[in-house]
């Protein structure tokens, strides 16, 4: 017992203890030295895009000049936070992004779940093919190339869609030229843009489906039906929690290209959204302003970061699926 305890406490066996788990973690690091380079790949990917950016985020607490650089600058505090918040703008730009980040969250999250649990009863391969390639198709569109497609089928004289109106007697409609329209051309435009795209998570969740238990329930007489609702869709729910969490957390992010490209003098009281509100009023007028157009971005990045940590708590308190 007494050499246990001088060997305990002997400087050069406790050292040795410690140089083991730094031995074994070299030891591992050769081992799977492949992996370690391809995870460095995107690790240094997110240090310089997405971490080192991060310090150019005070320039929304200073006014920045560019010929003094970022900490040479003038500090302001939440001056431009402050300007956005009691602008004339705000409420209406702010309400407008809601409306269509919710609209399209909520009118487009089942449609990928409904074309995968489709998908996945159909038994003919080359149907189920041809389907996933003509819906996987439009996601690989240019936005600049899909706004003009959507411009061409609602032209009010010659467009595909005003030529069927007026064909079974109703009257042709400018549909970007009514403010009430836009959100829904925004929305069922880009869902039939990624609904395919968006439903191949869906379709492998699906394919990792024990079969044994459909093989019961067909047994026990159950329809397609009972199926999807008490095989299927408990399967991918765990999935579908965690798309429905990452989509709320990017929930303000809803596309400045392809809202500005809609965008129409006679539409711009349902069109005007943060994005392209600061791209007109902080980069785009004569008076450059960054300092401003970072600190609107900050906000929404706020907003953003607020929404998935409620979201996540939210489905933690359910006993769902989380991110963390």
């Amino acid at each position: 017992m007494n050499e246990l305890k001088i060997s305990r406490t002997d400087p050069d066996t406790v050292q040795k203890m410690n140089a083991r788990p730094r031995k074994r973690w070299g030891q591992a690091f050769l081992k799977s030295w492949q992996l370690q380079v391809l995870f460095l790949l995107p690790l240094i990917y997110l240090l310089v895009f997405k971490y080192y950016p991060m310090y150019g985020a005070q320039i929304a607490f200073r006014d920045f000049v560019a010929i003094k650089g970022i900490t040479g600058s003038d500090w302001v505090g939440l001056k431009y936070f402050s300007r956005f918040f009691h602008s004339y703008e705000f409420w209406r730009v702010l309400r407008n992004t809601l409306g269509l980040a919710f609209y399209q969250l909520f009118a487009g999250f089942p449609f990928p779940i409904i074309l995968a649990l489709s998908l996945n009863y159909v038994h003919r391969v080359f149907f189920k093919k041809s389907v996933q390639m003509i819906t996987y198709a439009p996601h690989f569109i240019s936005v600049v190339v899909m706004v003009g497609i959507i411009m061409q089928l609602l032209d009010p004289r010659t467009g595909l869609v005003n030529q069927i109106l007026t064909s079974l007697g109703f009257d042709a409609i400018h549909f970007l030229a009514r403010p009430e329209l836009f959100k829904s051309i925004f929305v069922w435009s880009d869902i039939w843009q990624n609904v395919g795209w968006g439903c191949i998570i869906y379709l492998a969740a699906l394919s990792s489906i024990d079969p044994t238990l459909h093989e019961a329930a067909i047994m026990d007489g159950a329809s397609k039906v009972r199926r999807i609702w008490h095989i299927d869709l408990p399967g991918i729910l765990p999935i579908a929690m965690i798309m429905f969490i990452l989509n709320m957390g990017n929930l303000m992010d809803i596309g400045f290209e392809k809202v500005l490209l809609l965008q129409t003098p006679l539409n711009l009281r349902t069109a005007e959204v943060i994005d392209t509100y600061v791209y007109k009023v902080g980069l785009a007028s004569n008076l450059v302003n960054f300092s401003y157009a970072s600190a609107i971005g900050l906000f929404k990045s706020v907003v953003n970061l607020i929404l998935i940590v409620t979201i996540n708590y939210t489905a933690k308190r359910m006993r769902q699926e989380t991110l963390w």
